[in-house]
């Protein structure tokens, strides 16, 4: 019971941990935007909410399988913050894409005399990646599409630690993984465009086997320079290492997401 309760709580922590990133900025300009004038640029910030997170955890060798709702996440969750920037001069871009999540949670394991506990987690990753522009035109109705290719590099590091009573384990791990992605966006009018992307990750790099996430969605452009973004997001990360005298999640999740953009 205890070594299944640590580990639940662990998985709750990566399970949001993970749940950062996944909006898009983009490779077609926005309703406003020209691209005669050199560099257009982008910044979009955006949360996502896991409205499930299921798989599989292992903390310290014990392994457990977990099924968490929104809410489960939501009441260990310390802050999290997720922006991209992405800056287009024709069919060429650069996109930076920064992720940052904290996880706290405090109580007392059940039981008589259950001892106190206190999980401690911090994620953090960086993206830099090039993109390519390699379809653009118009649809049959005259409106404009784009569709873009990304590939590049992912820094991340995790930081857990883990108190019972006077006992702490935990560790710190950094590692460099590659990504590559697609995405396509078609304007619908001046106000709305569906946006569609998929991306892969880790390929083995630093004991993270594959991360996947797909993404489907819509962005509202109501004033001039900026947009509102939301659709729905699959997730599913494979990881493990060493940490903490062996640390892995296999995790899926799926659920909303949304932000804001900015043109300039």
């Amino acid at each position: 019971m205890k070594s299944n309760l640590l580990t639940a709580l662990f998985l709750s922590t990566a399970g949001i941990v993970s749940a950062t990133g996944g909006a898009n900025a983009q490779s077609l300009p926005a309703p406003g935007q020209s691209e005669d004038n050199g560099w257009r640029h982008a910044l979009a910030v955006y949360m996502f909410a896991p409205l499930r997170t299921w798989g599989d955890s292992t903390v310290g060798g014990t392994t457990a399988s977990i099924d968490l709702s929104l809410g489960d996440l939501l009441d260990v969750l310390d802050f999290a913050l997720a922006g991209r920037y992405e800056g287009w001069n024709g069919d060429f871009g650069i996109i930076l894409d920064a992720n940052y999540a904290g996880i706290e949670q405090s109580g007392n394991l059940p039981g008589p005399g259950g001892a106190a506990f206190n999980v401690n987690v911090r994620q953090k990753w960086f993206g830099v990646l090039g993109a390519y522009r390699v379809n653009s035109g118009t649809t049959k109705s005259g409106q404009p599409f784009a569709i873009d290719v990304q590939g590049g590099l992912r820094w991340n590091s995790i930081k857990q630690t883990l108190t019972v009573g006077p006992a702490t384990a935990g560790g710190d791990e950094s590692w460099i993984e590659p990504v590559v992605g697609l995405r396509g966006m078609w304007r619908l009018n001046e106000k709305w465009t569906t946006v569609a992307s998929a991306d892969l990750g880790g390929f083995g790099a630093g004991g993270n086997d594959l991360q996947a996430a797909v993404n489907a969605g819509f962005d509202y452009q109501p004033w001039e320079n900026v947009a509102l973004t939301f659709g729905y997001r699959y997730l599913s990360v494979d990881y493990s290492s060493n940490l903490g005298g062996g640390f892995a999640y296999d995790v899926d999740q799926h659920g909303p997401y949304v932000g804001v953009k900015f043109f300039f």
